[in-house]
């Protein structure tokens, strides 16, 4: 008979990505820190779902730590090790089904620059990000979303 050990072992490597690398495998959940300290209201009142084979909400984000938005230190912002991609608001949202996550972002941001970003994990798990610098203290401010996409 075999031990709970090896059963949650088993069940642990049944849950694992097909596609993940050896050094994402031993991770059970996407490692990126969305909420923080402080985050604006417009961005908490968020109750969209990214649609995909998931359905994930968005989740809010702020960062003081970090004042811009090019897609390589965005990478480094989120903690992401991989690829982070710039894409259009036409490439994230093409039938037009997330303008309250967009006006969230600005109304957080106060103004009506946005920006779009696509992180892959593995073969079908990215995370899609839209995001603003927020006012004169030039904080990121967004919301994020887990897509698995097969």
């Amino acid at each position: 008979m075999a031990s709970d050990q090896d059963y949650a072992a088993f069940l642990d490597k049944a849950n694992q990505d097909a596609g993940a690398s050896a050094a994402t495998a031993g991770q059970s959940r996407i490692g990126t820190k969305a909420v923080d300290t402080d985050v604006p209201a417009a961005l908490r009142q968020v109750d969209e779902y990214l649609i995909s084979d998931a359905d994930e909400p968005f989740e809010p984000l702020l960062s003081t730590n970090q004042r811009t938005t090019c897609a390589a230190d965005f990478a480094k912002l989120i903690g992401h090790d991989g690829a982070v991609a710039t894409i259009s608001q036409s490439d994230f949202d093409p039938r037009g089904q997330y303008t309250k996550v967009v006006q969230a972002v600005k109304q957080a941001s106060g103004n009506d620059l946005v920006g779009f970003f696509r992180a892959q994990h593995g073969s079908t798990r990215a995370e899609y990000w839209v995001v603003g610098l927020e006012g004169s203290s030039k904080a990121v401010v967004g919301l994020k979303a887990i897509a698995v996409e097969s």
